[in-house]
């Protein structure tokens, strides 16, 4: 069995990565599975343990961070959050291609840990303008001026580090640009799979 492929998708907020990621698990071929995070908040109701995070307390996350399994995390609003390398490997070796969503500190955490490995696709999704990334954060119309600014810059200096992906594909439709995306994992699924050259041997 081939060991499945880690795919990063990376973008600013409000580029739309939530929507695109539905249309690309649509396609049942490429054989995704999502990344759950750990974390050190409470679940919300609703939320299950194992579906929607690893809920766990400080302490085991601190245990986790000495025990080198995360492949990134961060601390947000005081809580931990972070992606265990031991759930993603246990996906990737069962055949899975595991699908990470993070920002892009995160994403070079994991490029940083794995970057010499075959099985890596980053991806950046782009807006098509930084007017067209403002008008879609607005449209959410719950957040505040002070939130939509950060947002904004913070999405500005995101958007500067898309040379350090592999691939970076525009959102100026949605189809058009999951189907981008499934191309690109087809096309690495593809390549994982080919037969790998035999080096020669030069006889003594």
């Amino acid at each position: 069995m081939e060991k499945g492929l880690l795919i990063i998708l990376s973008g600013p907020s409000g580029v739309g990565k939530g929507t695109v990621r539905k249309h690309v698990f649509s396609d049942r071929a490429l054989n995704l599975r999502y990344s759950i995070s750990m974390t050190t908040r409470e679940p919300r109701p609703k939320e299950k343990d194992g579906r929607d995070y690893y809920f766990v307390t400080d302490e085991e996350f601190e245990k986790n961070i000495k025990d080198g399994n995360f492949l990134e995390w961060a601390e947000f609003v005081g809580h931990k959050y972070g992606t265990p390398k031991d759930k993603v490997e246990e996906l990737r070796n069962a055949g899975y291609n595991v699908f990470l969503e993070i920002e892009t500190s995160g994403a070079q955490q994991v490029i940083d840990a794995v970057g010499d490995d075959e099985g890596l696709v980053t991806i950046f999704l782009m807006p098509p303008s930084t007017e067209a990334l403002e008008a879609r954060i607005r449209n959410r119309k719950w957040e505040k001026e002070e939130v939509i600014q950060s947002r904004l810059a913070k999405g500005k200096k995101e958007i500067e580090s898309a040379s350090l992906y592999q691939h970076v594909v525009l959102n100026d439709y949605v189809q058009r640009s999951s189907w981008e995306i499934r191309h690109i994992i087809r096309t690495a699924m593809n390549e994982a799979n080919s037969p790998k050259p035999i080096d020669s041997v030069s006889n003594k």
